[in-house]
């Protein structure tokens, strides 16, 4: 039995499925999930000591690599200076500061200690500042797993086949509005079906947790309209896309300002940290000013801050990066659309910046719905097939692939070639 086997079979005894989150099953594609004792730049080593080019960067956090030295020197020095004070600290609003200066559009910030507990609370403050219950979400877009959050979820809910989620009320439910992403005439008619009781829209500006989804042309700013006509709280879930696909976020690529937004990944440089944050007008309904209780013990971990802080300082300090992150993601996108079309192997590769993510389709994928319709067995086999290799993508069609600057045009074609002599 490999060494990988073998922690699978023991934390299988003391941990539900044996992970504490249930897309590293691989449920999706079978078998079971390596197990990681270290990573540092582009590279992660499993228990039994094989190297794998890494296609996730944690989910998205890594966006410069593994054990990237500035960051790790800097977690270092605070942990000597103690890892929580349940106090305030100067480093909180230094990075509350910074986060201003790189994202237009918020005046005030909260910060949490996950991107799930960030999306809750951003639903609770436009509930609490509309007056409202309802809430619109879209098919396939994930937003944490809150309660309210948990119907027609895309992410792990979509990979292990869940669309009914036990432990959800009906209740809770019943103010769960969805549609289609992309398709604003059904959120037109829920706005019009629900006048005067919806509170908020939130969304995956650039959708992460269906594979990667873009936004068809006036969708998002049609989004917006409804809003401003409506007195709906626009909430953008930027826990992927934030600081990842520009220093704005998806607010700047899209150009559309949203009236909150959530964080996540990125500004925690891999340590559990979230925040929401938006106009000022909203977020002053937030505790102490307002009556909309938000809290954590461990929101603005100093740790947490300071492996933030120094990650986005450099990002701010030199946003070429982000342009050297989109023309790697999409040399391999099209490397592999060629290889594929070589092959015959229908696919849909959908891209924006450094995320993206492989589609076995012959047509496009523009919602969950097209997602689903995928050949996502196929996609099961060239999952394997690339592991084999010492490539590791994410182990299910229904999440992004995110690259990080520390891959360098080598293991792309590492990547393009283990492409090359998979067969269908």
């Amino acid at each position: 039995m490999s060494a990988n086997e073998s922690l699978f079979t023991e934390a299988q005894k003391h941990i539900p499925g044996g992970v504490n989150s249930p897309v590293r099953a691989f449920k999706n594609v079978s078998g079971n999930p390596i197990f990681i004792k270290k990573a540092k730049g582009a590279y992660l080593t499993d228990a039994d000591d094989k190297e794998y080019i890494d296609f996730i960067a944690s989910w998205g956090p890594m966006i410069l690599g593994h054990a990237h030295e500035p960051v790790v020197k800097a977690i270092q020095e605070q942990v000597l200076l103690g890892t929580s004070y349940g106090a305030p600290t100067e480093l909180e609003t230094k990075m509350a500061v910074l986060i201003k200066s790189m994202v237009a559009n918020v005046d005030l910030i909260r910060m949490t200690s996950s991107g799930t507990e960030a999306c809750m609370s951003a639903l609770r403050v436009a509930r609490g500042y509309t007056g409202k219950n309802k809430f619109i979400k879209f098919d396939g877009c994930y937003h944490g797993h809150a309660d309210a959050f948990l119907v027609k979820g895309g992410s792990g809910m979509a990979t292990l086949g869940i669309q009914t989620v036990a432990g959800v009320s009906e209740a809770v439910a019943a103010d769960t509005l969805t549609a289609a992403y992309n398709n604003l005439e059904e959120v037109k008619q829920l706005a019009e079906k629900y006048r005067g009781e919806i509170a908020a829209i939130i969304v995956e500006p650039i959708a992460g947790n269906m594979g990667c989804i873009l936004p068809v042309r006036g969708f998002i700013e049609g989004l917006r309209k409804i809003c401003d006509e409506e007195n709906i709280v626009l909430i953008f879930d930027e826990v992927m896309t934030g600081f990842r696909l520009a220093k704005g976020g998806a607010q700047q690529t899209l150009h559309v300002n949203a009236d909150l937004v959530t964080y996540g990944k990125v500004i925690g440089a891999g340590l559990p940290v979230g925040a929401f944050g938006g106009k000022r007008h909203i977020m002053e309904s937030v505790a102490p000013l307002g009556k909309v209780y938000q809290a954590g013990t461990l929101s603005g971990n100093p740790v947490a801050m300071i492996a933030g802080y120094t990650l986005l300082s450099e990002l701010n300090s030199n946003p070429k990066i982000y342009d050297e992150l989109a023309a790697k993601t999409t040399y391999l996108k099209n490397e592999l659309e060629t290889v594929f079309a070589e092959k015959n192997i229908p696919v849909c590769i959908n891209q924006t910046g450094s995320m993206m993510s492989v589609h076995f389709t012959a047509g496009a994928v523009n919602n969950f719905e097209d997602a689903v319709a995928c050949d996502n067995d196929l996609f099961k086999k060239y999952f394997h097939h690339m592991l084999i290799a010492g490539i590791y993508l994410p182990p299910s069609p229904y999440e992004s692939w995110f690259l990080n600057n520390a891959l360098s045009y080598t293991d792309l074609d590492k990547t393009i070639a283990a492409s090359k002599n998979f067969t269908a």
